[in-house]
């Protein structure tokens, strides 16, 4: 496994050595695993979860805190299936599998509300450059 350093991650992903502390003190991004010196070491899979984080806050405009509540989802159904795999009912497993379905069902619905808004900016700025391609067009006949 090549390990990568965080400058080599900084310039593959091209945020910041601090940005990228930042996520993993918020726990956006799994802790790297530590040289004897202690640098942190990361793996390609950093660098796609990073890529992941950077495609939902610029692309779909998700707030860090959104993004941080995704992260632990992720983490807790990754920890269910290969925990739980397999084996009987656990005490407290179906409470905590409805709890985080429920938790999914409003950010499902919140990320409805972003797409809504989003679709409704879209069309508004297709109107504009619709009507502005009018206008240069009236003015381009004007000038014939």
């Amino acid at each position: 496994m090549g390990w990568l350093k965080i400058e080599q991650v900084a310039q593959e992903t091209g945020l910041t050595k601090r940005t990228i502390r930042y996520y993993e003190e918020m726990g956006l991004l799994a802790s790297p695993q530590r040289s004897e010196k202690g640098t942190r070491l990361y793996t390609e899979e950093d660098i796609e979860s990073l890529r992941r984080i950077m495609d939902a806050k610029e692309v779909l405009g998700i707030s860090l805190v959104d993004l941080q509540q995704f992260v632990v989802f992720h983490d807790l159904l990754e920890s269910y299936r290969s925990h739980y795999k397999g084996r009987d009912e656990v005490p407290g497993r179906k409470e905590k599998l409805i709890e985080l379905e429920q938790k999914l069902g409003e950010q499902l619905e919140a990320l409805d509300r972003k797409l809504e808004k989003m679709t409704s900016f879209r069309a508004e700025l297709e109107d504009m450059r619709q009507r502005s391609r009018e206008v240069l067009e009236q003015l381009g006949s004007q000038e014939s």
